[in-house]
Parts: structure tokens; sequence; C-alpha cells
């Protein structure tokens, strides 16, 4: 039999790898990327300095990432709204060989979060072939809407907010006084807070890590049904790439915060009223979305540090295969530094 996975009637078809599309086995070589920003800045919890988290685990991502194997660019990164160094929109990662992808990095989703050692901060990688990704053009925020298989093809994001949730709770059979609500704990949310409360519904205030809340809001048994509110497109985006993997939906407007940013988006070809679904912020069905906890959280627990090691836990996924691992992986330190140019011990 030809050993070669590409050469026809080596395999049933569903079991042939393409040259042309990620492989499957670039689930576990993700989560290593992620376990590395997730050590590296979990030595910063409860620090109160966020940049200093921030920097760590964004360096270690980015050292790990040049090992992948595949022909990455980043499309959602550390970019502008950050002023990074590394892991900028446009840049190469991956060692180049393999397939052509888009990638989507978050060392930190929730950097205040790790900074006052607060729940659900997480890393984050999402990779998906190449062009499947929605560019956002600098327009830094976006109004979503999220809800997992259940409810998905029955909420609307144009639709009031107490029409949403009372569908939502119908799809369940439920009350809307037993749906939850994840929503960030910002000023420009104060009328949907109040909107959502006068419908019976319960709220969770989150001050940070809608990627989490979104897919709290996708997952069975989060005690969540719902996330509402403006958070920013990046996370959208990269919340797509889970959503793609999970089932459920993910419905978007962009929310540019000013007139200049109204003016470049227009420029840019946006239309601001058209309502952007899954499909249109990560198209193709080869997604992978890999995350590992730095904080503890009802989603992921964070690291653990002992003695000379160290402890993750990740969520990977899959949209093609619909493969859902949830991953503890024990780390040697001593065996990391010998191969390793990242600092696990120490967090620089």
């Amino acid at each position: 039999m030809p050993d070669d996975l590409t050469t026809p009637g080596a395999l049933p078809e569903s079991l042939r790898v393409s040259a042309e599309e990620p492989d499957r086995n670039l689930a576990l070589e993700l989560v290593r990327v992620t376990e590395a920003a997730a050590m590296a800045g979990g030595r910063w919890v409860g620090r109160g300095d966020k940049n200093g988290a921030d920097g760590a685990a964004v360096n270690a991502m980015r050292k790990l990432i040049g090992t992948v194997s595949m022909n990455g660019v980043v499309v959602i990164g550390e970019g502008e709204k950050d002023d990074a160094p590394m892991l900028f929109n446009g840049e190469r990662v991956g060692d180049g060989t393999g397939a052509d992808c888009d990638v989507a990095v978050d060392p930190i989703d929730g950097t205040s979060l790790t900074a006052n050692g607060q729940p659900s901060a997480i890393a984050v990688l999402a990779v998906a072939e190449r062009g499947a990704m929605y560019d956002p053009s600098a327009v830094f925020y976006m109004d979503k809407l999220v809800t997992g298989p259940d409810a998905a093809d029955v909420v609307d994001i144009t639709a009031p907010v107490a029409e949403n949730i009372a569908r939502v709770a119908k799809a369940k059979n439920e009350e809307p006084e037993d749906v939850t609500v994840v929503i960030l704990d910002r000023p420009r949310h104060q009328q949907l807070i109040e909107e959502v409360r006068a419908t019976g519904a319960r709220i969770r205030l989150i001050s940070d890590g809608d990627v989490a809340g979104a897919i709290m809001a996708a997952r069975p048994d989060t005690g969540v049904d719902l996330l509402l509110g403006i958070g920013g497109t990046p996370e959208g985006i990269i919340s797509a790439c889970a959503i793609k993997c999970l089932g459920g939906t993910i419905q978007g407007r962009l929310w540019p915060k000013d007139d200049a940013e109204r003016h470049r988006a227009l420029d840019a070809g946006h239309d601001l009223d058209r309502v952007l679904h899954t499909d249109d912020l990560v198209s193709g069905d080869n997604v992978f979305f890999v995350a590992t906890g730095i904080t503890d959280g009802e989603l992921l627990r964070g690291v653990r540090y002992r003695a000379g090691g160290a402890t993750t836990h990740s969520l990977v996924m899959r949209s093609k295969s619909g493969t859902i691992r949830v991953i503890e992986s024990h780390h040697r330190l001593s065996k990391l530094r010998a191969y390793s140019s990242v600092d696990f011990e120490h967090g620089r």
C-alpha cells in the first residue's frame, strides 16, 4: 500500500490529507502555541501589569508559532489598536511548509483579567484556509449576538432585545427568566442592560474577555444562553472561528467608534448596516480553534504551577470533523528549557 497520504487510493477519501488545506494534525501543533502563551502570561497573573503580561504571552506565542507546519498570514493580530511589534496584521507565521492559512491570534483575551487575577483570561489561536477570514479594515468594534445551536435559527440581531430573549427561551423550552445573557460591563451598554433586565432575564456582566463569553454562549451546560453587545471586531472574528466548530451562530454589525473610523470604513467599502453572519466572518469548513486557560474560569482552568512544572487546560476544536477536545497537559519546565527559548519559569 502506498504510504503517501495524498496518493489516490492510499486511503478512503474521508481520511486523505490535502496539500491545499490545513492538515487535521495541525490541531495538536496549535495547542502547543496557546499553552506556551498561557504559561508565559500566567506568570504575570495578579501583578497589576497588563502590558507585561501581554508582552510575555506575545513573545511566547510568536516563538512557538514559528515552528508550526503551515504557511500562515496573520489576518487578526496584535494590530494597530495595540501598536504591536509582533504578531501584527500581515505578518507571516509558521515554518513556511504545509498549507496556506489565515491566522487569528489573541495571546491574552483578557489582559486586565490577567493583571488583576480575575477569572476567564485565555490564550487563543484560530487557523483557516487562506482568504477565509473577514478583514474588518481597522473598524475595531462591532455589535454582536451569539447563541448556541438550539436557538441559532431564530435569533436576529436587528430584532428588539426582548424578542431575541423570548425566541431563545422558546427554542430551549424555557421562560425568559431562565435565560442568562453575558454582556461586557461598559457604559455604552447601560440601555442594553436595562432592556435585558426588563424581560426578567438574568445578566452576567464581564469586565473583559468576550471570546470566552461567546464560547460559553454557544456551548451547552455553561449557564450562559446568549451574548449581546459591542465588543472588539478582532474578537468577533476569532469567536466566529469557535462558533464554526461548535455550531450556533454569531451575528455582527460593524460599529465605528467615531466619525474618522466611520469614514475609513465607508472608504474601504463596508456597508455599516450589513449583518455579518458566521460564514461572512469566517468562510469555508476547515477551521481550527484552540484556547488555553490563563486564569480559572467556567470555560477553562487556569495555569497551575508547581515545583519544576506546570499544568494547562485547553480546548481544541476543528470545524470539518466537529471534534472538540479538552486537553490537560503536564509540563516539565526543565525539559522545556532544553529546547525552548521561552522562559516559562520567570515569565520573561
